[in-house]
Protein backbone atom coordinates (compact mmCIF):
# COMPACT_ATOMS: atom_id res chain seq x y z
CA UNK A 1 0.00 0.00 0.00
CA UNK A 2 1.10 3.95 -1.06
CA UNK A 3 2.38 5.51 2.22
CA UNK A 4 0.33 8.73 3.09
CA UNK A 5 2.70 10.91 4.67
CA UNK A 6 6.73 9.10 3.83
CA UNK A 7 8.87 10.92 5.99
CA UNK A 8 12.81 10.93 6.59
CA UNK A 9 13.08 10.73 10.83
CA UNK A 10 16.03 11.43 12.78
CA UNK A 11 15.42 8.51 15.42
CA UNK A 12 19.04 9.42 17.62
CA UNK A 13 22.46 10.38 16.52
CA UNK A 14 23.71 8.61 12.59
CA UNK A 15 20.06 6.67 12.89
CA UNK A 16 17.38 7.88 10.20
CA UNK A 17 14.39 5.98 9.13
CA UNK A 18 11.65 6.17 6.75
CA UNK A 19 8.47 6.57 8.05
CA UNK A 20 5.00 6.93 7.26
CA UNK A 21 3.02 9.85 9.48
CA UNK A 22 -0.07 11.20 9.44
CA UNK A 23 -0.91 14.10 6.80
CA UNK A 24 -0.73 17.21 8.88
CA UNK A 25 -4.06 19.18 10.05
CA UNK A 26 -4.18 22.34 9.00
CA UNK A 27 -3.90 24.29 12.33
CA UNK A 28 -5.41 27.36 10.98
CA UNK A 29 -8.03 28.82 8.54
CA UNK A 30 -5.30 30.75 7.24
CA UNK A 31 -2.68 27.80 6.88
CA UNK A 32 -2.11 26.12 3.54
CA UNK A 33 -0.71 22.17 3.38
CA UNK A 34 2.53 22.09 0.52
CA UNK A 35 3.55 18.35 -1.28
CA UNK A 36 7.57 19.34 -0.72
CA UNK A 37 9.24 18.54 -3.99
CA UNK A 38 12.45 19.49 -3.48
CA UNK A 39 14.51 20.36 -0.58
CA UNK A 40 18.14 21.40 0.03
CA UNK A 41 20.63 20.22 2.90
CA UNK A 42 21.76 22.50 5.35
CA UNK A 43 25.02 21.86 7.23
CA UNK A 44 22.59 22.26 10.32
CA UNK A 45 21.09 19.16 9.22
CA UNK A 46 23.75 16.92 8.99
CA UNK A 47 24.75 18.45 12.34
CA UNK A 48 21.20 17.61 14.11
CA UNK A 49 21.83 13.64 12.12
CA UNK A 50 25.81 13.34 13.10
CA UNK A 51 25.36 14.58 16.86
CA UNK A 52 21.89 14.75 17.73
CA UNK A 53 22.25 18.38 18.59
CA UNK A 54 23.19 21.66 18.27
CA UNK A 55 23.75 24.20 21.18
CA UNK A 56 21.40 23.80 23.23
CA UNK A 57 18.77 22.60 20.83
CA UNK A 58 19.19 18.42 21.37
CA UNK A 59 16.73 15.60 19.60
CA UNK A 60 15.23 14.23 22.45
CA UNK A 61 12.31 12.24 20.53
CA UNK A 62 12.25 11.32 16.47
CA UNK A 63 12.35 14.12 14.00
CA UNK A 64 11.76 14.68 10.10
CA UNK A 65 14.59 16.46 9.05
CA UNK A 66 15.23 19.14 6.26
CA UNK A 67 14.04 22.66 5.84
CA UNK A 68 14.73 23.96 2.71
CA UNK A 69 12.04 23.47 0.61
CA UNK A 70 9.50 24.57 -2.07
CA UNK A 71 6.76 22.81 -3.03
CA UNK A 72 2.95 22.47 -4.56
CA UNK A 73 -0.12 23.42 -2.92
CA UNK A 74 -2.38 20.37 -1.96
CA UNK A 75 -4.95 22.34 0.06
CA UNK A 76 -5.77 25.50 1.63
CA UNK A 77 -7.78 26.95 4.63
CA UNK A 78 -11.01 28.83 4.01
CA UNK A 79 -9.31 32.44 5.04
CA UNK A 80 -6.62 31.90 2.74
CA UNK A 81 -6.77 34.65 -0.20
CA UNK A 82 -3.40 34.68 -1.73
CA UNK A 83 -2.74 30.92 -2.79
CA UNK A 84 -4.62 28.43 -4.61
CA UNK A 85 -4.19 24.51 -5.02
CA UNK A 86 -1.16 23.99 -7.39
CA UNK A 87 0.41 26.96 -6.66
CA UNK A 88 4.54 26.48 -6.84
CA UNK A 89 5.58 28.03 -3.83
CA UNK A 90 8.94 28.21 -1.89
CA UNK A 91 8.18 27.68 2.06
CA UNK A 92 9.84 29.81 4.51
CA UNK A 93 10.34 27.14 7.23
CA UNK A 94 10.45 29.39 10.97
CA UNK A 95 7.13 30.64 12.22
CA UNK A 96 7.53 33.08 14.65
CA UNK A 97 4.40 33.76 17.96
CA UNK A 98 3.76 37.30 16.18
CA UNK A 99 2.87 38.21 19.63
CA UNK A 100 5.98 39.47 21.48
CA UNK A 101 8.17 42.14 21.78
CA UNK A 102 10.44 41.04 18.70
CA UNK A 103 7.86 39.69 16.66
CA UNK A 104 6.20 43.49 16.86
CA UNK A 105 9.11 45.09 16.71
CA UNK A 106 9.90 43.59 13.50
CA UNK A 107 12.82 41.14 14.23
CA UNK A 108 10.51 38.02 14.10
CA UNK A 109 13.56 36.18 13.10
CA UNK A 110 14.62 36.23 17.21
CA UNK A 111 10.89 35.08 18.70
CA UNK A 112 11.75 33.42 21.77
CA UNK A 113 8.75 30.74 20.56
CA UNK A 114 9.88 30.26 16.72
CA UNK A 115 8.78 27.25 14.98
CA UNK A 116 11.23 25.91 13.17
CA UNK A 117 11.00 23.58 10.71
CA UNK A 118 13.91 20.32 11.52
CA UNK A 119 14.84 22.13 15.23
CA UNK A 120 14.02 20.17 18.01
CA UNK A 121 10.82 19.78 19.09
CA UNK A 122 9.59 20.55 15.48
CA UNK A 123 9.44 18.66 12.34
CA UNK A 124 11.39 18.94 9.06
CA UNK A 125 10.03 18.81 5.79
CA UNK A 126 11.46 15.96 4.04
CA UNK A 127 8.16 14.68 4.18
CA UNK A 128 4.99 14.32 1.63
CA UNK A 129 3.39 17.10 2.98
CA UNK A 130 4.33 20.01 5.06
CA UNK A 131 1.63 22.54 6.61
CA UNK A 132 2.61 26.29 7.21
CA UNK A 133 0.43 29.58 7.20
CA UNK A 134 -0.24 30.81 3.59
CA UNK A 135 2.64 34.38 4.47
CA UNK A 136 5.19 31.48 5.05
CA UNK A 137 4.71 29.95 1.58
CA UNK A 138 6.03 32.55 -1.82
CA UNK A 139 4.48 31.94 -4.54
CA UNK A 140 7.01 31.09 -7.38
CA UNK A 141 7.26 32.86 -10.92
CA UNK A 142 6.42 31.02 -14.01
CA UNK A 143 9.89 31.12 -14.57
CA UNK A 144 12.50 30.06 -11.77
CA UNK A 145 11.58 26.09 -11.05
CA UNK A 146 10.95 24.19 -8.03
CA UNK A 147 14.70 23.39 -7.62
CA UNK A 148 15.20 27.27 -7.57
CA UNK A 149 12.61 27.36 -5.02
CA UNK A 150 14.22 24.84 -2.27
CA UNK A 151 17.20 27.47 -2.97
CA UNK A 152 15.33 30.44 -1.75
CA UNK A 153 15.92 29.53 1.66
CA UNK A 154 19.70 29.54 1.93
CA UNK A 155 19.73 33.05 -0.23
CA UNK A 156 17.40 34.56 2.07
CA UNK A 157 20.46 34.25 4.87
CA UNK A 158 22.43 35.49 2.48
CA UNK A 159 20.11 38.57 1.98
CA UNK A 160 19.33 38.88 5.76
CA UNK A 161 23.62 38.57 6.60
CA UNK A 162 23.57 41.46 3.50
CA UNK A 163 20.72 43.70 4.92
CA UNK A 164 22.83 43.57 8.54
CA UNK A 165 25.87 44.70 6.36
CA UNK A 166 24.22 47.87 4.26
CA UNK A 167 25.88 46.44 1.45
CA UNK A 168 26.11 50.43 -0.55
CA UNK A 169 26.92 50.50 -4.22
CA UNK A 170 31.04 51.09 -4.80
CA UNK A 171 31.86 49.07 -1.62
CA UNK A 172 34.85 46.77 -1.04
CA UNK A 173 32.88 43.25 0.65
CA UNK A 174 35.02 40.31 1.58
CA UNK A 175 33.36 36.96 2.26
CA UNK A 176 35.24 34.43 4.49
CA UNK A 177 34.06 30.84 3.13
CA UNK A 178 32.79 29.35 -0.23
CA UNK A 179 30.04 27.47 0.90
CA UNK A 180 26.67 27.62 -0.37
CA UNK A 181 25.83 30.47 2.03
CA UNK A 182 29.12 32.08 1.44
CA UNK A 183 28.76 32.34 -2.50
CA UNK A 184 25.41 34.04 -2.06
CA UNK A 185 26.50 36.57 -0.02
CA UNK A 186 29.10 37.19 -2.65
CA UNK A 187 25.86 37.20 -5.58
CA UNK A 188 23.96 39.49 -3.21
CA UNK A 189 26.49 41.74 -2.67
CA UNK A 190 27.52 42.00 -6.68
CA UNK A 191 23.27 42.66 -7.09
CA UNK A 192 23.25 45.29 -4.26
CA UNK A 193 26.05 47.14 -5.82
CA UNK A 194 29.29 46.55 -4.82
CA UNK A 195 32.43 46.69 -6.58
CA UNK A 196 34.44 44.56 -5.16
CA UNK A 197 33.84 40.90 -4.04
CA UNK A 198 36.91 38.99 -2.60
CA UNK A 199 35.98 35.40 -1.98
CA UNK A 200 38.19 33.88 0.45
CA UNK A 201 38.92 30.21 1.47
CA UNK A 202 41.60 27.46 1.90
CA UNK A 203 40.02 25.25 -1.01
CA UNK A 204 41.34 26.04 -4.65
CA UNK A 205 38.36 24.32 -6.35
CA UNK A 206 35.88 26.55 -4.49
CA UNK A 207 37.86 29.60 -5.21
CA UNK A 208 37.37 29.22 -8.42
CA UNK A 209 34.16 28.56 -8.76
CA UNK A 210 33.34 31.46 -7.11
CA UNK A 211 35.33 33.29 -9.48
CA UNK A 212 33.36 31.89 -12.24
CA UNK A 213 30.21 32.32 -9.92
CA UNK A 214 29.80 36.12 -8.28
CA UNK A 215 33.36 37.07 -6.99
CA UNK A 216 35.75 39.49 -8.56
CA UNK A 217 38.42 38.69 -6.65
CA UNK A 218 39.83 35.63 -4.50
CA UNK A 219 42.44 35.32 -1.77
CA UNK A 220 43.44 31.76 -0.28
CA UNK A 221 44.38 31.85 3.19
CA UNK A 222 47.46 30.13 4.16
CA UNK A 223 49.25 29.40 7.61
CA UNK A 224 49.83 32.68 9.19
CA UNK A 225 49.26 35.41 11.70
CA UNK A 226 45.58 36.74 11.33
CA UNK A 227 47.17 40.19 11.15
CA UNK A 228 49.80 39.05 8.85
CA UNK A 229 46.92 37.48 6.62
CA UNK A 230 44.59 40.72 6.80
CA UNK A 231 47.98 43.20 5.74
CA UNK A 232 48.05 40.11 2.47
CA UNK A 233 44.56 40.32 1.35
CA UNK A 234 44.59 44.06 1.65
CA UNK A 235 47.83 44.20 -0.33
CA UNK A 236 46.78 41.19 -3.13
CA UNK A 237 43.38 42.94 -3.22
CA UNK A 238 44.11 46.17 -3.55
CA UNK A 239 41.56 47.75 -0.54
CA UNK A 240 43.62 50.30 0.04
CA UNK A 241 42.60 51.27 3.74
CA UNK A 242 40.70 48.36 4.32
CA UNK A 243 37.40 46.64 2.87
CA UNK A 244 34.27 48.44 4.11
CA UNK A 245 32.34 44.97 4.48
CA UNK A 246 33.63 42.16 5.70
CA UNK A 247 30.80 39.42 6.19
CA UNK A 248 31.92 35.78 7.63
CA UNK A 249 30.31 32.86 6.26
CA UNK A 250 32.91 30.14 7.85
CA UNK A 251 32.54 30.26 11.41
CA UNK A 252 36.44 29.78 11.33
CA UNK A 253 38.51 31.44 14.41
CA UNK A 254 41.10 33.03 12.26
CA UNK A 255 38.90 34.32 9.61
CA UNK A 256 37.19 36.11 12.06
CA UNK A 257 39.94 37.48 13.39
CA UNK A 258 41.52 38.09 10.19
CA UNK A 259 38.41 39.69 8.80
CA UNK A 260 38.49 42.58 12.02
CA UNK A 261 42.36 43.29 10.95
CA UNK A 262 41.20 43.97 7.18
CA UNK A 263 38.69 46.44 7.81
CA UNK A 264 39.00 49.83 6.93
CA UNK A 265 38.38 52.40 9.85
CA UNK A 266 34.24 52.57 10.39
CA UNK A 267 33.94 49.35 8.45
CA UNK A 268 31.24 46.75 9.03
CA UNK A 269 31.97 43.12 10.39
CA UNK A 270 28.46 40.75 10.03
CA UNK A 271 29.35 37.02 11.48
CA UNK A 272 26.79 34.69 9.33
CA UNK A 273 29.01 31.91 9.73
CA UNK A 274 28.89 29.56 13.15
CA UNK A 275 32.14 27.99 14.63
CA UNK A 276 33.22 27.47 18.46
CA UNK A 277 31.02 29.13 21.37
CA UNK A 278 33.89 30.90 22.34
CA UNK A 279 36.91 32.61 20.72
CA UNK A 280 39.51 34.91 21.30
CA UNK A 281 38.81 38.44 19.54
CA UNK A 282 40.84 41.14 18.33
CA UNK A 283 38.63 43.62 20.92
CA UNK A 284 41.15 46.13 20.45
CA UNK A 285 41.16 46.95 16.68
CA UNK A 286 37.33 46.88 17.05
CA UNK A 287 37.53 49.41 19.25
CA UNK A 288 40.25 50.94 18.09
CA UNK A 289 38.27 51.49 14.16
CA UNK A 290 35.04 52.38 15.61
CA UNK A 291 33.51 49.04 13.73
CA UNK A 292 30.34 47.92 13.02
CA UNK A 293 30.17 44.69 14.50
CA UNK A 294 26.73 42.69 14.18
CA UNK A 295 25.65 39.07 14.15
CA UNK A 296 22.64 37.68 12.02
CA UNK A 297 20.05 35.14 12.54
CA UNK A 298 18.13 33.51 9.67
CA UNK A 299 16.32 35.57 7.76
CA UNK A 300 13.27 38.84 8.95
CA UNK A 301 10.35 40.93 7.13
CA UNK A 302 11.18 40.76 3.27
CA UNK A 303 14.15 39.04 2.95
CA UNK A 304 12.35 35.73 1.14
CA UNK A 305 10.40 37.79 -1.06
CA UNK A 306 13.48 39.84 -1.66
CA UNK A 307 15.68 36.05 -2.29
CA UNK A 308 12.95 35.31 -4.69
CA UNK A 309 12.86 38.51 -6.74
CA UNK A 310 16.44 38.71 -7.03
CA UNK A 311 16.56 34.84 -8.36
CA UNK A 312 13.00 35.78 -10.68
CA UNK A 313 14.58 38.63 -12.10
CA UNK A 314 18.05 37.59 -12.82
CA UNK A 315 19.75 39.63 -10.92
CA UNK A 316 21.47 36.54 -9.02
CA UNK A 317 21.21 33.02 -10.65
CA UNK A 318 21.47 29.77 -7.77
CA UNK A 319 21.28 27.27 -10.52
CA UNK A 320 24.85 26.67 -10.79
CA UNK A 321 24.99 26.05 -6.63
CA UNK A 322 23.16 22.70 -7.44
CA UNK A 323 25.67 19.79 -7.94
CA UNK A 324 23.40 16.50 -6.76
CA UNK A 325 19.62 15.48 -7.30
CA UNK A 326 18.57 12.33 -5.38
CA UNK A 327 15.63 10.39 -4.77
CA UNK A 328 13.76 10.52 -1.69
CA UNK A 329 14.90 6.64 -0.69
CA UNK A 330 18.20 7.96 -1.14
CA UNK A 331 17.99 10.76 1.07
CA UNK A 332 21.03 9.32 3.83
CA UNK A 333 23.39 9.09 0.96
CA UNK A 334 22.72 12.67 -0.06
CA UNK A 335 23.48 13.29 4.13
CA UNK A 336 26.64 11.32 3.86
CA UNK A 337 27.95 13.41 0.54
CA UNK A 338 26.91 16.87 2.36
CA UNK A 339 28.92 15.84 5.00
CA UNK A 340 32.03 14.17 2.75
CA UNK A 341 32.38 17.72 1.85
CA UNK A 342 31.08 16.56 -2.28
CA UNK A 343 29.57 19.16 -4.34
CA UNK A 344 27.80 22.72 -3.38
CA UNK A 345 24.23 21.94 -3.12
CA UNK A 346 22.23 18.56 -3.23
CA UNK A 347 18.40 18.23 -3.66
CA UNK A 348 16.20 15.28 -1.91
CA UNK A 349 13.14 15.02 -4.39
CA UNK A 350 10.29 14.79 -2.69
CA UNK A 351 8.20 11.36 -2.05
CA UNK A 352 6.73 9.77 -4.99
CA UNK A 353 4.41 7.70 -3.84
CA UNK A 354 2.60 9.62 -1.31
CA UNK A 355 -1.07 9.95 -1.40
Amino acid sequence: MAQKNPSFVLKSPGNVVFEDRPIPELKSEYDVLVKPKWTGICGSDVHYWVEGRIGHFVVEAPMVLGHESAGIVTSVGKNVKTLKVGDRVAMEPGVPCRRCVRCKEGKYNLCPDMAFAATPPYDGTLAGYYSLPEDYCYKLPENMSLEEGALIEPTAVAVHISKQASIRPGDSVVVFGAGPVGLLCCAVAKAYGAMKVVTVDINEERLQFAMKYAATHSFRSQRESAEESAKRLIRECELGAGADVIIDASGAEVCIQTAIHALRTGGTYVQGGMGKPDITFPIMSMCAKELNVKGSFRYGPGDYQTAVDLVATGRISVKELITGKVKFEDAESAFKDVKGGKGIKILIEGPADSK
